[in-house]
């Protein structure tokens, strides 16, 4: 890895310490680039440009999340946002003979928020004994014959704990359940290959840690999966004949593509090609290495300097987000700013994000400053 050439990728690290990638990846010159030329296609050929340039963009995306996840062709969907996945994914299962849906409280809102609007939908919340991570037992202990699906994240956005995706599949095909995973805060920090895991619907997206922006996201859904399942909510990218127009005739497309929502957001599209190309050439194990080094110097750090920082026990089990208990932290990350330095708070919490691009030296200035900030 060639970090000084990586880091002069990215503006933003010329200007700040950014520390912030679970909440936004950081812009490159690449992606920025990818952009300029999607303005300048628009502006010389107008709507040509999707037969000339654009559509291809599109089965070039796929192929690349494809294969970060390891996954074969076809099974990958672009779809506006996580909640448009979700839906789309409930609205194709059949909830008539099962209708309990097991989550926890360390995932994302969302998760939960699409089954609580159903009322057919029972929900078992499964609550963490450490606030960090869930015993995998305890959603053994949860499902039975009458679960739908384990919904529920790879990354827990709360604490990094990155979660065993095969166990949990185990899990659920042993009572026939489905596994859906909300792989947001896992896809572009943590190697995935979905095959193994035997998940049967992971969902991803740009903004993050393929520093691609906002606007887009990724549905994985296990192939032996997408001939059976027919969402309710469509568009006209989800038919088999697309281009035929024909308001009188629906069948859906043969492999993911059936669960796609409209036209893609396309300067998203752009600047996720530009993000993803830099994650492909740097490799998926060697940003873990990276990460994992930066975040334990991040958990070891915080420890030294009097903080409690809120993560899992063992490097092979946290992720690059890392929570760190603070009397008061937003004034503490609006002072950090004041120093240049991008970190986020939630509830309790002051959260640091390091990804591949940032350095040792960017860690320690952060605990330096952030140790100004309490008595």
């Amino acid at each position: 890895m060639n970090l000084s050439m990586i880091r002069s990728a990215f503006p933003i690290l010329q200007r700040r310490n950014y520390l912030n990638s679970c909440s936004l990846g950081a812009l490159s010159d690449r992606a920025e680039d990818r952009l300029r030329g999607f303005v300048a296609e628009w502006h010389d050929y107008g709507a040509s440009a999707w037969y000339e340039h654009w559509w291809g963009l599109l089965g070039e995306l796929r192929g690349r999340v494809e294969t970060l996840f390891a996954a074969p062709a076809g099974t990958v969907a672009l779809m506006p946002s996580t909640s448009a996945c979700l839906a789309a994914i409930s609205s194709s299962l059949d909830w008539t003979k099962r209708n309990r849906i097991v989550t926890t409280e360390l995932d994302f809102p969302t998760l939960l928020y699409q089954w609580k609007v159903r009322p057919d939908a029972e929900m078992v919340v499964l609550r963490s004994p450490d606030g960090v991570q869930i015993d995998p037992q305890q959603f053994a202990d949860a499902v039975d014959d009458r679960t739908l699906a384990i919904a529920t994240s790879h990354v827990f956005f709360t604490t990094g704990a990155i979660q065993d995706l095969a166990i949990l599949a185990d899990i659920a095909r042993s009572s026939g359940a489905y596994t859906l995973i909300d792989g947001y805060q896992g896809a572009g920090q943590v190697p995935i290959d979905l095959p193994a895991t035997g998940v049967d619907f992971y969902t991803a997206g740009p903004l993050k840690w393929l520093c691609g922006g906002p606007g887009l996201a990724y549905l994985y859904v296990r192939d032996a999966l997408i001939p059976g399942l027919e969402p309710t909510i469509t568009s006209w990218f989800a038919s088999q004949d697309q281009f035929d127009f024909n308001p009188g005739d629906f069948r859906y497309h043969a492999d993911a593509r059936r669960f796609e929502l409209g036209t893609p957001a396309l300067a998203t599209v752009h600047t996720a090609l530009g993000g993803q190309e830099i994650v492909d050439e740097v490799g998926m194990k060697a940003i873990r290495a990276r990460n994992v080094m930066l975040t334990d110097r991040l958990v070891d750090g915080s420890r030294a300097a009097g903080f409690s920082p809120r993560v899992s026990g063992t490097s092979a089990t946290r992720s690059a987000i890392v929570t760190i208990r603070h009397p008061d932290p937003a004034p503490a990350v609006a002072h950090l700013l004041q120093r240049g330095i991008i970190v986020d708070n939630r509830p309790g919490v002051v959260r640091a994000s390091p990804h591949f691009y940032n350095t040792s030296t960017e860690i320690d200035e952060f605990l330096e400053a952030l140790g100004q900030t309490v008595p």
